[in-house]
This record gives structure tokens, C-alpha cells and sequence, in this order.
């Protein structure tokens, strides 16, 4: 039975899907992007800034789940610029820390909203 994910935490959905959606012990969790929790606004200019914004939009929905990093399997991270990658890792290990799920990093020519970061998560409980 598939049930939905829903945390005014995080971003609403900005478009006809959900934040996340859980199918018996598996977690897949919509790309998120650096909006603050009430969507009004994007935080940061910067790569390390907008990353910052999205692991703490990330963990609001592994939260609300009852899940911590620890349960995350799978992420993509798409990139505006691939020579953000570092910066972008630098954050990303923060928060990943020794958990390292599996990972794609992708360059995309353009995210919604003009962001330059969004990640999805995939989780397992």
C-alpha cells in the first residue's frame, strides 16, 4: 500500500507530485531545492548556502518520517554547475557524515525556480 509523505516542514510541492511517498519499508523522497519551509522564498545565492538549505529541507522530511540519514540508500544530487561539486560535498558529508549512502551528482542546464542544487533521496526504514 503506497502512502503519502506530507510535512509543512519542508517545502510543499510545487507542482503535481508529492514530497515523498513510502511503499512498505522504502522511503522515495521528491527532489527538494533550497526554498524555506513555508516555500516563500529561496535561501542563499550560494552553493554552500542553498546546500545547507536543502540537507536541512532533506531532514525535515527523514524526520517527519521517522527516519535520520542513517536510513537514506540512494540520493542524486542534480547540479546547475559541476564546479560546485566540492563545495557542494563539503555540506553534503556534513551531514551524510560515515552513512555514504549511494550517490549520482549530475549536471542539469537548469532547476526550478533557477536554484543551483536539488537532491532526491531514496530511504529504507
Amino acid at each position: 500500500m503506497k502512502e503519502t509523505i506530507l510535512t509543512d516542514k519542508a517545502p510543499a510541492p510545487i507542482g503535481p507530485y508529492s514530497q515523498g511517498i513510502k511503499v512498505g519499508n522504502m522511503y522515495y523522497f521528491s527532489g527538494v531545492i533550497p526554498l524555506k519551509a513555508d516555500g516563500s522564498s529561496i535561501i542563499g545565492s550560494e552553493i554552500v548556502d542553498q546546500t545547507r538549505q536543502v540537507i536541512s529541507n532533506c531532514n525535515a522530511l527523514l524526520t517527519a518520517s521517522g527516519l535520520t540519514a542513517l536510513n537514506v540508500v540512494k540520493t542524486t544530487v542534480f547540479l546547475k554547475n559541476m564546479n560546485d561539486f566540492s563545495a557542494m560535498n563539503a555540506v553534503y558529508a556534513e551531514f551524510f557524515g560515515e552513512s555514504k549512502p549511494a550517490r549520482s551528482t549530475v549536471e542539469v542546464s537548469r532547476l526550478p525556480k533557477d536554484v543551483l542544487i536539488e537532491i532526491e533521496m531514496i530511504a529504507s526504514a
